[in-house]
């Protein structure tokens, strides 16, 4: 099996495409389908240094479910959200059901506590088991000291599309608790296989517990997958 750091993949376009593809569990065919092109056109974009044009750039990353911006790496070092907004725009409230399912597996989130220093924002790298959120921290940290209270937490995780003006925000709201259990903490450590980007010894493993999951999107008509109209 390839990695990223394969030698045939030449272009960060190429490596963000093929991660992506590969966190959906799409093929180089199903990719292929899905953007109205050929399974070696796709093996091009991944292992060459393609040049594709904007018309096939947004197929692909509406067939990807990212943006533009993320595929290219314009988003890496820039703060989201500066673009005007889109036309006729319309904020939708999501049921949980749609929630969780765009929280995915895993990801990254912001999970805000009340600690000895007030109020703290963290950002995490977070894994979705059995309705709740877990995610690793380190005991002695600002984050873990706070897990260990069993204080009330606020998460936030979303997903701007720059290129459309549009884009989802889910938050989950409940208390946080370290697993003091050492059963439940052995058999959630064995599930939990999402590490902190951070590195360092962070093997406390924190769970959130919601009592309220709400979400919104903006919807913009005409956007790639969206209706015309709103409600359509």
């Amino acid at each position: 099996m390839n990695t990223i750091g394969d030698r045939r993949y030449r272009s960060d376009l190429g490596r963000r495409v093929m991660t992506r593809r590969r966190q959906l569990g799409l093929s180089r065919e199903e990719l292929a389908e899905r953007t109205g092109s050929t399974p070696g056109y796709i093996v091009h974009v991944e292992e060459q240094l393609p040049t594709p044009g904007i018309e096939f750039l947004v197929r692909l990353a509406h067939a990807l479910e990212t943006t533009i911006q993320d595929l290219t790496g314009l988003t890496a070092n820039r703060a989201p959200g500066g673009a005007s907004p889109g036309n006729r725009p319309e904020l939708v409230e999501l049921d949980e059901p749609e929630c969780w399912s765009l929280l995915d597996d895993r990801g990254v989130g912001r999970i805000g506590v009340e600690g000895t220093d007030g109020l703290a924002v963290f950002p995490v790298n977070y894994q979705v088991l059995d309705g709740s959120l877990v995610f690793s921290t380190a005991a002695d940290s600002a984050l873990g000291r706070a897990a260990a209270s069993g204080v009330e937490a606020a998460f936030e995780a979303d997903r701007p599309d720059e290129a459309f003006r549009r884009g989802w925000s889910v938050l989950l709201v409940g208390p946080v608790h370290i697993l003091s259990d050492p059963a439940e903490a052995m058999d959630m450590s064995r599930a939990v296989t999402v590490r902190p980007w951070s590195g360092g010894e962070r093997d406390t493993v924190v769970r959130l517990v919601p009592r309220r999951v709400t979400g919104r999107r903006i919807h913009v008509p005409g956007a790639p997958g969206e209706p015309a109209e709103p409600g359509a």
